[in-house]
């Protein structure tokens, strides 16, 4: 492979720059907005799971059972396809003509969101079951109200246990967004498969398409390791 021609294909003189810039950027905002979605059923799925009554607590389970067991991209097919058949049937009933297609976005990160979101929560339900009882005890002892140990026992010691699989499932979402391209949403595989069929050099543009994944996972990877040793700042001091 010529580099030379290869930095002119993806440069930002007369090159693919922009549009891979882009194309990255709404990735990573799809991904942001599916993590975090998903970390809202995350929540509610282990509470659920913790403190619900039967009903809510088999809810949950199938919730999660389903979700996991499924192909993700039959996720995507349901809600992009179905869900826009759904919409159009509505639309029909209502005297509307035509079809109503549902926004690319919004249905990956729906789509994308519930899948994580079945894995959240069973990160964030091992999570508080790591949490010492002695430490909840301990809170009750002194008085504290519910709202006040949730906010300063609970949810902090939560998540630093639940940080490295949260690193996991948002790996993972990184991942699972190459599968929104199925919506027409121009993400980075989206944008690899126009740059490779307009130029005729699939070769060039999915190496592209490799390197700048590698390179959003590296990094998130870096900043959650990080994270996960700032939340253990306190431990390791304890222990000297």
């Amino acid at each position: 492979m010529d580099l030379s021609a290869y930095f002119h294909l993806i440069g930002f003189n007369g090159g693919w720059g922009l549009q891979l810039v882009r194309a990255g950027l709404m990735t990573l905002a799809v991904s942001i907005a599916a993590f975090g979605f998903g970390l809202v059923c995350g929540t509610f799925g282990a509470w659920a799971k913790l403190s619900g009554g039967r009903a809510v607590r088999g809810a949950a389970d199938f919730y999660t059972t389903v979700i996991r067991g499924i192909p993700d991209l039959l996720v995507i097919y349901l809600f992009y396809f179905g869900g826009s058949q759904v919409l159009t049937s509505l639309g029909h009933a209502f005297g509307a003509e035509g079809f109503f297609g549902l926004n690319g976005f919004m249905v990956g990160m729906l789509a994308v969101g519930i899948v994580s979101g079945a894995y959240q929560t069973e990160v964030l339900r091992a999570g508080y079951l790591a949490v010492p009882k002695g430490e909840i005890e301990a809170a009750r002892a002194v008085g504290m109200g519910r709202m006040l140990m949730l906010r300063r026992i609970i949810v902090p010691r939560v998540l630093r246990f639940a940080l490295p699989g949260m690193g996991n499932v948002w790996q993972q979402v990184l991942k699972e967004s190459t599968l929104i391209s199925v919506t027409g949403l121009v993400e980075i595989m989206r944008q690899i498969h126009i740059g490779a069929g307009s130029t005729r050099r699939p070769f060039e543009f999915y190496i592209t398409g490799l390197l700048l994944y590698l390179l959003l996972t590296t990094v998130s990877g870096a900043l959650f390791r990080l994270t996960e040793t700032w939340s253990l700042r306190g431990e390791r001091r304890g222990a000297g």
